[in-house]
């Protein structure tokens, strides 16, 4: 995940119309790597991958979806060191308040099915799905499901996945959409051993096992990272998890330019301590 090292604003609240945040430096990100003409072998997206697993792996323990991971969201230093970045559209797992906002998420392209049919539940899967569709284009260097509207996007999806069974669309709430779905022609699943001729044969296992339109059947995160992909390079010591669910209470305030201006003003405070000693010094002279 992305470090978080400092906040700097102006030293007091009433003065307070900047803030400058300081994170990890890092040089590029995917989107541009997939896109340039740098060579990606097999050890590069092997290296990529279980990279961000071991960062969702934490995310998800935090009972957080990052809800929008896709190649530009993944940065990069030249040591091919990576870091997830832009939780805008975080929210807890099973956070009843929050699940209802289900299909503004996630770019359209790494959308998980669960979402684009408009399930009013979803949990941590559709980040795996995300996670499956970044791997793929890694591999392809290009996008795996460029659909320019929601039918064009489904359509691409099944006609890599198949049609999906009466089984796999038990968990469809949408009534318009599982009509939808059940009025299409049968399709037939496409290998991705014919996409990606020269790939890792592994490594087309795990995505296949991301790739599942049926949450409930897709691979989690622990599964992909006890994937033998991982084998020769997974390091148990060295994956993190969170011991407290995430507490998303700032997303419930009165958004009032008050109220933000005060949140965002007490975050600085965590890093500079001593501007709250001087915002109570001024407040007792002024008293």
């Amino acid at each position: 995940m992305i470090g978080l090292y400092d906040l700097i604003a102006s030293p007091s609240i009433e003065k307070f119309t900047d803030m400058y945040i300081v994170l990890n430096l890092m040089e590029t990100d995917l989107h541009k790597i997939i896109h340039s003409r740098n060579e990606l072998s097999d050890d590069h997206i092997q290296y990529f991958v279980y990279q961000i697993l071991r960062g969702l792996k934490y995310i998800h323990s935090a009972q957080v979806m990052h809800r929008d991971l896709k190649p530009s969201n993944i940065l990069l230093n030249g040591d091919c060191d990576l870091k997830i970045c832009d939780f805008g559209l975080a929210r807890g797992v099973g956070d009843n308040e929050f699940v209802n906002l289900t299909e503004y998420v996630v770019t359209r392209w790494y959308r998980a099915p669960e979402v684009m049919c408009s399930c009013r539940e979803y949990d941590h899967k559709i980040d795996v799905w995300s996670v499956g569709c970044i791997m793929a284009e890694l591999h392809g260097r290009k996008p795996l499901f460029p659909g320019k509207d929601y039918i064009q996007q489904m359509n691409l999806i099944f006609n890599l996945t198949g049609s999906p069974t009466k089984e796999d669309t038990a968990f469809i709430t949408n009534t318009k959409a599982l009509q939808w779905i059940q009025s299409l022609e049968n399709r037939e699943p496409v290998p991705l051993e014919r996409l990606y001729q020269d790939a890792n044969p592994t490594a087309l296992d795990l995505l296949g096992k991301m790739l599942v339109f049926n949450p409930n059947r897709r691979i989690s995160v622990e599964e992909a990272l006890d994937h033998p992909y991982f084998r020769n390079l997974r390091d148990r010591d060295t994956e993190t998890t969170c011991d407290l669910a995430f507490d998303f209470e700032f997303e419930r305030m009165s958004l009032t330019e008050e109220n933000v201006k005060r949140a965002m003003y007490g975050e600085v405070m965590l890093f500079r301590p001593y501007l709250n000693d001087d915002e109570k010094s001024r407040t007792e002279e002024a008293d």
